[in-house]
């Protein structure tokens, strides 16, 4: 199947290296076309060795070429799910990157146009949402729920039983204890040892994790205000 990389970062390689070394293996057969990415300094540019084909709106020229298959390569979550939304809007199926590195139960269930990176590891019964990012070295144990377009970052760890609701993001290296509860939105940071349920839309540092305010200027005032993120 012909695919094509939504996204010309470093996400972007790291999923053409996945597809690459998948088709190498035997467990996927993406022949890929080459890339889609806003920056028109980009275009027609080769990025790990794929052109770039231009921004998005292409989507209609490549299902005119009989492409229909494509992966979105976008760090931001809500960036990531809302490309996802308009793939299927052109009516191209997002497919799952998966390196065969990675150890992926047989029991787990995963959405569509989900990345799994090199020797992570999605354990049984374990829900993947639609567009989620389980980044390189990662663990999600058993009955964990990761929900649409969440970023598991590399390296961290979710004992069993762990809900990430949708867009999250557990940041690089960070531990979260079973049976615990992310909300959405939220952002758990590199690090960071979660012992305790995340509040929707907050931040989170430290260990144990704790919510961090930020100084902020609020629009119309002339003073700076305190908002707890």
């Amino acid at each position: 199947m012909d695919v094509v990389i939504i996204g010309a970062g470093g996400h972007g390689k790291v999923i053409a290296d996945i597809l690459r070394a998948a088709s190498l293996a035997g467990t996927c057969d993406a022949r890929l076309i080459g890339f889609l990415d806003a920056d028109p300094s980009l275009r027609g540019k080769l990025v790990a060795d794929l052109p770039v084909l231009g921004p998005v709106n292409q989507l209609t020229k490549l299902w005119q070429q009989k492409v229909r298959h494509a992966v979105v390569a976008i760090g931001d979550s809500r960036t990531r799910r809302r490309h996802g939304d308009l793939l299927r809007e052109y009516g191209f199926e997002a497919i799952n990157a998966i390196h065969p590195s990675a150890v992926v139960s047989p029991t787990a269930v995963l959405g569509h146009g989900i990345v799994i990176c090199a020797q992570a590891a999605v354990c049984t019964e374990a829900r993947i949402g639609d567009f989620a990012i389980i980044n390189t070295g990662s663990v999600i144990d058993h009955e964990c729920r990761i929900g649409i377009g969440v970023h598991i970052a590399p390296g961290a760890h979710l004992a069993g039983r762990v809900n990430v609701q949708d867009e999250a993001f557990v940041g690089i290296g960070a531990n979260i204890i079973q049976c615990l509860n992310i909300g959405a939105g939220s952002v758990v940071g590199a690090g960071a040892v979660v012992t305790r349920d995340v509040p929707p839309g907050v931040t989170v540092v430290g260990v144990p994790a704790r919510v961090i305010e930020v100084e902020e200027e609020i629009s119309g005032n002339e003073a700076g205000g305190k908002a707890t993120i």
